[in-house]
Order: C-alpha cells, then structure tokens, then sequence
C-alpha cells in the first residue's frame, strides 16, 4: 500500500489533471478482487495487474502500453496533417480577389495567375481544357467561317495536276 494515496486515486487525479489526461497508466497492485480490478479500470487505468507480476507478462503489457502510446501520437500528428489541408482547402472557399476582364486571380505576394493555376496550386484537382456548344457556336464557327473566307480560292486542277 501507498502511505498517502491508493493507486486509484493516483490515476484519478491523473485523469483530472490537465496535461495528463492521455497518460498511460499501468496500476501495480495486491488488489485482486474483481470489483477492485473493475473499479481500477473504471478510474481511467489503461492496465491492470496484480502482484506480484510475472516478469514477461509486464514485460508484454509495457509493450502494449508503448505501442498504444505511440499509435495516439500518430493519430496525433494526423490530425494535425488534416487540420492544415482543411484549412488550405478552405481558402478556395472564401473571397478570391478576380480580374472582371481577364479571370486571372490575385495570389499571395499580389501576384496574378490564371485561375486554372490558382485552383491547382491551392486545391488537388488538374484542369482538362475543352469548349462547350455555346463557345463552338458563337465563337469558334465564326472564326473557322473567317478563316475559310481568307483562304485563297483553288480551282480543281490546282488540288490535281492531272486534273483529276
């Protein structure tokens, strides 16, 4: 026995305690009554064992203890990661400063950049260029219509010296 505090009470105040709230805790004890390993658990241990321990199941269990450990600080870290994206991602939701004339967007550094760019700079997407049946129409027919109007005429003989 502890002289000032049981080992349930250690992990309770643990648990309580700002900063320690992710601790692992292992309880070592003589305690081995079901409602006693209950309520160890109960308090917030992540482990429980009686004494005296068996050295290479402690061993095993502070094995456990170090991979959970480390798997919450990965778990951590990714969070982290996504929260960042997240906030990137958000930026191609709010206010993007465009040129009314042109459609460049206005960057970092006040730099300006084509708005296929921009996207793929701030967003994981790439652009595939095409033209939809309204531009074909009024624009790109009335070019092809210039151009075939420009060319110079050609009898049939000029496609075929032999004329045919």
């Amino acid at each position: 026995m502890m002289p000032e505090l049981a080992g349930i009470e250690v992990c309770r105040k643990a648990r309580q305690t700002a900063g320690l709230e992710s601790l692992y805790i292992i309880l070592l004890t003589s305690r081995d009554s079901e409602e006693d390993i209950v309520a160890g658990l109960d308090t917030g241990a992540n482990d429980y064992i009686t004494k005296p321990p068996r050295r290479r199941e402690f061993a095993a269990r502070i094995g456990v203890g170090e991979r959970v450990v480390e798997l919450q600080s990965q778990l951590a870290q990714r969070v982290v990661e996504l929260e960042d994206a997240l906030s990137k991602v958000k930026t191609l939701q709010g206010l993007l400063p465009i040129c009314s004339y042109c459609k460049k967007i206005r960057g970092d550094g006040n730099y300006w950049k084509q708005v296929e760019g921009y996207i793929e700079e701030h967003a994981d997407v790439s652009f595939s260029h095409g033209i939809c049946p309204d531009c074909y129409d009024s624009i790109v027919e009335p070019q092809l219509a210039e151009l075939q109007s420009n060319l110079p005429s050609r009898s049939p003989t000029e496609d075929n010296e032999d004329g045919v």
